[in-house]
């Protein structure tokens, strides 16, 4: 179970083996024999290893881990692919918007100016 829950936990976080070794300081085969269940690592690497890995040590040892589901990942990523690009599209109506309006004020703006000097070229 311990090689299991190290093995999904590092997966999940997306680090490889050789990551994983170089932050505790220890060669890649010592993870890949953790990983295989051929050995365990002591309580002070247990430890780091739970720090490492954003865990309790209580999960590494007892509790079973699943394995992030690429699906969920990648179901997750056309969603928010979708609120960006509606949030794109809201911010391009918004700015579509205020463009419009500032043509509209300049345009009355003008229209006042040309009444105005017609008022007074009439007096």
């Amino acid at each position: 179970m311990l090689n299991e829950n190290i093995k999904n936990l590092r997966k999940s976080k997306g680090i490889s083996q050789e990551e994983l070794a170089i932050k505790l300081n220890v060669v890649r085969q010592t993870v890949s024999k953790w990983e295989n269940g051929l050995s365990v690592p002591d309580s002070s690497m247990l430890i780091s290893l739970a720090e490492e890995l954003d865990t309790s040590v209580s999960i590494l040892l007892g509790e079973t881990v699943n394995e992030t589901n690429q699906n969920d990942l990648k179901t997750i990523s056309e969603k928010l692919e979708v609120i960006n690009l509606q949030l794109a599209k809201k911010s391009e109506n918004r700015i579509k918007a205020i463009r419009w309006s500032l043509i509209a004020l300049c345009s009355a703006i003008v229209v006042v100016f040309i009444t105005f000097v017609a008022m007074q070229s009439s007096y």
